[in-house]
């Protein structure tokens, strides 16, 4: 059974970054490959560097799928690195027939409303503890003046990122319910479930779930304790059993998550039957 409302275009395609770092085209292509393959509907945007902005409209314009469909894309500037490459980018591309700018992504930092101009959806990573409050304020105010923005937190560990563990993540959950944010993840998630053999990783499932529980007034500690559960047939218990409303529910709260690899959660969805197997 296809639990589709919940998984629908849920994983946007973030192969070219890190540890993925597959070659922009080899990208692009597999992405118009996989997006009229069988889990097309589970699939988001392109994420792509707002620095290659130029060398992906010349492959877009190259591929002729794109001129009947055009290729959707989101355009990220990480954590620390000038925002300017985003202006650039979404000029560059905003009129390009094969291309359609999805959103934008940057990180929480002095100066980042000045993206709000370039009037498309933002995702504004945030960092931890006291920094995050105050980010998760500062971007909760700007959806109060009716902007169109998101918080993004990093579920993975990069090497000036530690893994955040399950408290840690908790918290960032908590925090961006109370506030009635929407949020999307990055990093990590390549697991349905919660991992703990070698290096640990969340588990797609369990986010899934725990924000469902936050949602209905689950506090930290609990989400916590759902984010640690490692059983797949409790996981998958609980998640056959939400409806359609509580899924809708739950994706306009927890609305994608980027990943480098994505047949890798898709292939343990289809495994543990939360997705249809292609026939």
């Amino acid at each position: 059974m296809s639990r589709s409302p919940l998984l629908l275009r849920l994983i946007d395609d973030a192969a070219v970054f890190p540890p993925g770092d597959a070659a922009l085209d080899v990208a692009v292509h597999e992405h118009l490959e996989r997006r009229v393959g069988p889990y097309a509907a589970q699939l988001g945007p392109l994420l792509v560097p707002a620095g290659a902005a130029a060398e992906l409209a010349r492959l877009a314009g190259d591929d002729e799928r794109c001129v009947t469909s055009p290729l959707e894309v989101g355009l990220v500037v990480r954590p620390g690195a000038p925002a300017a490459p985003l202006a650039d980018a979404v000029s560059l591309l905003r009129d390009d027939p094969h291309l359609v700018v999805t959103g934008a992504e940057l990180g929480w930092a002095d100066g980042w409303r000045a993206a709000l101009d370039l009037e498309v959806p933002l995702s504004v990573e945030v960092g931890l503890d006291t920094e995050q409050e105050r980010a998760l304020d500062d971007i909760a105010s700007a959806v109060d003046d009716e902007a169109d923005v998101q918080a993004k937190f990093r579920t993975g560990a990069t090497l000036s990122w530690a893994w955040p563990d399950e408290q840690v993540l908790a918290r960032f959950l908590d925090g961006v319910i109370l506030r009635g944010l929407a949020f999307k993840l990055t990093g990590g998630l390549h697991h349905a479930v919660r991992t703990i053999e070698g290096e640990p990783q969340h588990g797609l499932l369990n986010v899934l779930l725990a924000t469902h529980e936050a949602l209905d007034g689950a506090e930290s500690d609990e989400l916590a304790g759902i984010l640690a559960q490692t059983s797949a047939e409790v996981l998958v218990d609980r998640m056959i059993r939400l409806d359609a409303d509580s899924a809708a529910r739950v994706r306009a709260s927890f609305t994608a998550y980027g990943c480098c690899g994505v047949l890798d959660p898709i292939g343990e969805l289809t495994a543990l039957g939360l997705l249809d197997a292609p026939a």
